[in-house]
């Protein structure tokens, strides 16, 4: 009896926990040039034990890259951002298989490709910042 007096009598839903609304590509910027830094640190250290904690790191800082960008383009960029900007649904595509091959590789130009996304989803991003 108790149970049915406290059950809630309305139901509720959000694309998250908490919506805050706070999204900037500048997360998925930082993240993304912490791969590429390991990338070229990698370069120059033969060293085994380094090289192996540098591949868990760049491999995390991928995978929070791709967090990031996939937050933006699922929960701040909405139907009227991608009728302005076609080109959005295919840059992000793009962003996350970079990051996917910067996390698989040591070469530097795989981060920096990223990172060269990443700048155009930010400049789209703050376009849109400014309507």
């Amino acid at each position: 009896m108790l149970s049915r007096l406290f059950a809630p009598k309305v139901k509720v839903s959000a694309h998250c926990d908490l919506p805050c609304g706070v999204y900037d590509p500048a997360q998925a910027r930082i993240e993304a040039e912490s791969v590429k830094a390991v990338q070229e640190k990698m370069a120059a250290n033969d060293d085994a034990h380094f090289q192996a904690r540098a591949t868990v790191i760049k491999e995390q800082r991928a995978e929070l890259a791709k967090h990031h960008v996939s937050v933006l383009w699922s929960d701040y960029f909405k139907p009227p951002h991608f009728e302005k900007y076609p080109e959005l649904h295919q840059l992000v595509n793009d962003a996350l298989k970079a990051l996917s091959a910067a996390k698989a590789s040591t070469d530097p130009a795989t981060g920096q490709k990223a990172l060269d996304y990443i700048a155009q989803i930010d400049k789209i991003f703050w376009e849109t910042k400014k309507a």
